[in-house]
């Protein structure tokens, strides 16, 4: 896909990047494939936000997604090639022999009609869905699953792929985008190839109303509050904050690690690297 600019009619327009979504689908999801989602506006089961600036945003359909492409040994052809709004690769339409249809994340350089297929011993291509025991080193990977017939779990945004760096009876040592080098059990799945749209993080939104379409609602800057509303707040003029940044809670929103799941941080056989990617 190629990126879209526009001609500068309007200030909005001027910094506008998108990208081309000629070769897509027009139509409608499938029906069978497609569940109604509803807004919730930031809001829990007692209409209390509890996750700050989102609301209102144009309506959207969430399309189920085969994560797992357990169907072993049946060809399957692409149908159609679609944009999801609720995720940044798109997505493919896939038909198998005996007629059943799925969504799965398409894979960058697949074309309408290519035929894919998963199970053991499959040839190396791009769609195939095979466990990483049968992919040779050094070949793109995406949708890897953790453990087996648990789904793909990694490596499922636009453009993003990961590396088998090798093999032994048991792991598969997968180096990641972010710099991660990882082992998985060698008999979960992974699909060949990169994920499709690499040309999103090239997007240029060019106005806000982009994001209220999104039902991202507009930010407010601590150091714009008082002392009251904000631990930035306040001060004589127009102050940085003078203290390293804090949530309106005082919890630090940076280095300040959030993550309590800590069942696979034994497989890690490199953290990633906190420098800016190149």
């Amino acid at each position: 896909m190629a990126l879209k600019t526009f001609k500068s009619y309007t200030k909005s327009t001027r910094g506008t990047v998108l990208v081309d979504k000629k070769g897509l689908w027009k139509g409608k999801s499938l029906k069978s494939l497609s569940i109604g989602k509803s807004s919730t506006g930031g809001r829990n089961n007692l209409g209390r936000i509890t996750s700050r600036h989102k609301g209102a945003g144009h309506k959207n359909k969430y399309r189920i997604i085969d994560f797992y492409r357990k169907k072993d040994d049946i060809k399957a052809k692409i149908e159609r090639i679609e944009y999801d709004p609720n995720r940044s690769a798109y997505v493919a339409l896939i038909k198998y022999e005996d007629g059943i249809m799925n969504y799965i994340i398409a894979p960058n350089k697949i074309n309408v009609g290519d035929e894919i297929i998963s199970g053991r011993n499959k040839e190396i291509k791009v769609g195939n869905c095979m466990p990483l025991s049968d992919i040779p080193a050094g070949t793109d990977i995406h949708n890897i699953e953790l453990s087996p017939n648990s789904g793909g779990k990694l490596v499922r945004s636009a453009g993003s792929s990961a590396q088998i760096a090798g093999t032994d009876d048991k792991y598969c040592v997968i180096k990641l985008g972010s710099g991660e080098v990882r082992k998985v059990i060698n008999m979960a799945r992974a699909t060949i190839g990169s994920v499709s749209n690499s040309d999103h993080q090239n997007i240029k939104i060019g106005k806000a109303g982009r994001n209220r379409w999104k039902g991202i609602r507009p930010q407010t800057r601590g150091v714009a509050m008082n002392p009251v509303d904000h631990p930035h707040g306040g001060g004589e003029g127009k102050t940085s904050g003078g203290r390293h940044p804090v949530s309106p809670w005082g919890t630090p929103t940076k280095g300040y690690k959030t993550r309590s799941n800590k069942r696979t941080d034994n497989m890690i056989v490199r953290r990633r690297s906190n420098k800016k990617r190149k």
